[in-house]
């Protein structure tokens, strides 16, 4: 056990013991109380694909003003959160010695990404969208995610070449594009620090779920 996970030659997969208060984690009924939960499940949000989509319901009963109301979508990300917590995938070790994969895909409510290694899962992370994000146009969100991606794993990344797959054909372009933004600058100097190359890959080529389909589960009572 380190740091509440458990870490075994297989990987790193979430404490049983607080799979099992997760189990038992009443509904909330005060703000101060989805701060609590959402607290708690934060603290493993990198074992979650989509973890900023899946709690969206909650994070907006956080808001200023806002009339406290568990609504019927407020209860299924609850039950979401919990069920995705208790069936939590083991995610590979890091290998800084061998390159990494980064798929990354973004919609109108946020911004979400995959490391892998060797078609195995080293994290998720997700984000939603801030206020003015909601008004970029489709080619901005999708280098808006690549940024994010960049800026999380950093420590992974740099000094290193790596592949990055999105599903919008013209960011393979972004480095011979004309005519960009200051903002598209802006994170194209950022993006020139790494080594990487960019690929385009269908929204249908889940290639993400197919690799966590061949990724073997630890059994949680033979590793506590």
């Amino acid at each position: 056990m380190f740091l509440g996970h458990v870490i075994t030659g297989g990987g790193v997969a979430v404490d049983p013991g607080k799979v099992r208060d997760m189990l038992n984690w009443e509904p909330p009924t005060t703000v101060s109380e989805i701060r609590s939960f959402l607290g708690f499940a934060g603290y493993y949000r990198r074992f979650i694909e989509d973890f900023s989509k899946i709690v969206k319901p909650l994070t907006s009963l956080l808001e200023k003003d806002k009339i406290f109301i568990w609504s019927e979508a407020c209860q299924n990300s609850f039950d979401e959160l919990r069920k995705r917590l208790t069936t939590a995938p083991v995610l590979a070790m890091p290998d800084v010695h061998k390159s990494f994969d980064i798929y990354c895909d973004t919609s109108k409510q946020g911004l979400g990404c995959v490391l892998m290694q060797e078609g195995y899962v080293i994290a998720y992370v997700s984000r939603q969208l801030r206020k003015h994000e909601q008004n970029y146009p489709t080619h901005d969100l999708e280098l808006a995610v690549v940024v994010h991606a960049l800026k999380i794993w950093r420590h992974y990344l740099l000094g290193h070449r790596y592949q990055i797959y999105t599903n919008h054909k013209s960011l393979k372009y972004i480095f011979t594009q004309n005519n960009l933004n200051l903002r598209q600058r802006r994170w194209l100097e950022l993006i020139k620090d790494y080594d990487l190359h960019i690929h385009y890959h269908p929204g249908k080529a889940n290639v993400v779920a197919d690799a966590l389909s061949r990724k073997t589960y630890v059994n949680m009572t033979m590793v506590s």
